[in-house]
């Protein structure tokens, strides 16, 4: 795969430093693959958006997955997750992930992060929907994300990595064979470094996160505007099964015209016994599916939202008022805190919920090592599609993917560098392309972008709603387009104009994809289209960026993922 030779409008990097990794995130997957990279003796440099601990993991409430239980077995997670997947699985990328997580979560205990246990000392067990077992480790009660970012970010300060902090990476360097060579980037603020700069490398990792900004309503922080999908797909990476995008059932509803990172109440509430309701106090998921609250998400969100369709509803309910205001306190205290805050008291009173835009199931697509269609060019975590999600991730798997894969990066990494010599090697970019750089829009543009993306793609979709966001999406990519070609205009180089043309190309993809696969599936949701036709759709999607910055939609010919290129160069020499 070669580059699109599209570049983000940017000014030429006025600093640059070397090293033979830079992983670009620090949540769990760019800090594990960035210790693991440290420990075997690659010069390692981590650049992140925000601060170290700012990233999507920290959100993380529920905990992590992993078949650690009494009587749990890897084959049974993995049957709970192709289950969820809707057929869409890549079965030997579940495989790894079940097998290897269990002792990829005690490297991460041993790293220093702490799960709660019982009082004889044993890990204390949660279920989530979609599993039959309880196999899902937490920390804090309800704050799994944050403990496992505090230990992995102590971690990396006492091994004194080189990290790059408030720093928004724009693309992707290569050299004169078309390898990876490193990444350009924009610091904000003084500090080190300050402006557009470049870290050198011959080996790249984004660990970017999600895209959950692409929409208005979102559990996702602020800095998650698909910057890594964007990169990779400028770069002529293939994104696959973007269209799976996670509509997380039971998000405390702050009113319909709320915006921005709204509060998310876990799963692992339902898991202990809560109960969806409607207005009138009915369980409307009893008999709906055997599992009923605890179903997999796409199911449970389906039943929320066809509740508020047949009662003209705005939102719906979950009551755990039954769990005493002790078990809110110890076992759920963010959340408790978190609805208190908006004036509601989950201990007397049910919590208004309502389903939105929570994680993206896939993203850059690699192999079994994390490698990606371009060489040198890694993913890992939410910003990658592995194949281990398929349609519909299954609940608390993506902490786990991020561990396993990030370690299976590392250590491919540095297979590579041991066998090929690159340690000593310092990558000579190529200059930019003569080509004008990719034009930018105005920072307004990116609430337009998210209204589009609600009203068109969102939990309910269908072939005349799409039409209408990808109509509305082309305009916006042909009114900058057309200026830059004419005149040489486009909006200030800036973060705000730099994260809303990243929203606008990952909301492009993700409709494409959307239209073209005409049915329903997992967390795709086709009113028009409501059955699930295997002959034809049991297959995955993958897009790709033409350097005339259209878009290359295609189909893989079966569930599996198709070998990437990197994959397939060892036989071809």
């Amino acid at each position: 795969m070669t580059s699109t030779g599209i570049r983000l409008h940017a000014p030429a990097p006025g600093w640059a430093i070397s090293a033979d990794v830079v992983v670009v995130g620090s949540g769990v997957a760019g800090l594990t693959a960035a210790l693991r990279c440290e420990a075997a003796g690659l010069t390692t440099v981590v650049v992140t958006k925000a601060r170290l601990d700012d990233g999507s993991t920290r959100w993380a409430q529920g905990g992590i997955a992993a078949a650690l239980g009494e009587g749990d077995t890897p084959e049974q997670h993995l049957e709970d997750t192709l289950v969820a997947g809707a057929g869409l699985c890549d079965e030997e990328a579940v495989r790894i992930l079940v097998t290897e997580g269990p002792d990829a979560v005690r490297r991460l205990i041993d790293t220093g992060a702490h799960f709660d246990e019982s009082s004889e000392g044993r890990l204390e067990l949660t279920r989530e929907g979609g599993h039959h077992r309880r196999r899902i480790a937490h920390a804090g009660g309800d704050a799994t994300g944050a403990e496992i970012s505090r230990a992995l970010v102590e971690a990396v300060r006492a091994r004194g990595l080189r990290t790059v902090e408030n720093a928004l990476v724009l693309d992707l360097l290569s050299d004169a064979e078309g390898r990876t060579a490193g990444v350009t980037l924009h610091v904000m603020g003084e500090g080190q470094h300050d402006g557009v700069g470049a870290v050198h490398a011959p080996a790249v990792v984004l660990a970017t996160g999600g895209m959950g900004q692409v929409f208005s309503a979102t559990t996702n922080p602020s800095v998650s505007t698909g910057d890594g999908v964007a990169l990779a797909l400028r770069a002529g990476a293939e994104v696959s099964d973007l269209e799976f995008v996670q509509f997380h059932p039971t998000v405390l509803f702050l009113g319909t015209d709320a915006e921005g990172q709204q509060p998310l109440v876990s799963e692992a509430v339902r898991g202990e016994g809560a109960h969806l309701v409607d207005g009138d106090g009915v369980r409307f998921m009893t008999g709906q599916h055997e599992l009923a609250e605890l179903a997999p998400r796409d199911i449970v969100a389906k039943g929320i939202m066809r509740r508020m369709q047949e009662q003209d509803a705005e939102h719906m309910f979950l009551d755990a008022r039954h769990f005493g205001a002790d078990m809110w306190e110890h076992r759920f205290p963010t959340i408790l805190a978190a609805c208190r805050a908006n004036g509601i008291d989950p201990v007397t009173e049910p919590i208004p919920i309502a389903p939105a835009a929570h994680y993206a199931s896939g993203g850059v697509r690699t192999d079994a090592r994390g490698r990606t269609t371009v060489p040198g060019l890694y993913a890992c975590g939410e910003v990658a599609c592995t194949g281990v999600h398929g349609a519909n991730r299954l609940a608390s798997n993506s902490l786990l993917e991020g561990l396993v894969y990030a370690e299976r990066i590392a250590a491919d990494i540095a297979a590579s560098h041991a066998g090929n010599g690159l340690h000593a090697r310092v990558p000579e970019p190529v200059p930019d392309p003569e080509r004008p750089a990719h034009p930018l829009l105005a920072p307004e543009a990116r609430f337009a972008i998210q209204r589009i993306m609600t009203e068109g793609a969102g939990v309910l979709r269908s072939e005349e709603s799409l039409a209408r966001a990808a109509d509305q999406l082309q305009r916006l990519h042909s009114e900058a387009r057309d200026a830059l070609d004419e005149n040489g205009k486009t909006a200030e180089p800036g973060v705000d104009t730099w994260e809303a043309t990243n929203l606008l190309c990952v909301g492009r993809v993700l409709v494409a994809a959307a239209r073209l696969r005409e049915e329903t599936r997992g967390c795709h949701w086709r009113e028009d289209r409501a059955g699930r036709d295997d002959t034809r759709w049991r297959r995955h999607i993958v897009v790709r960026l033409n350097p005339d910055r259209s878009l290359a939609v295609g189909t893989t010919d079966t569930a599996d993922f198709p070998p990437t290129r990197t994959d397939q160069r060892p036989q071809e020499q």
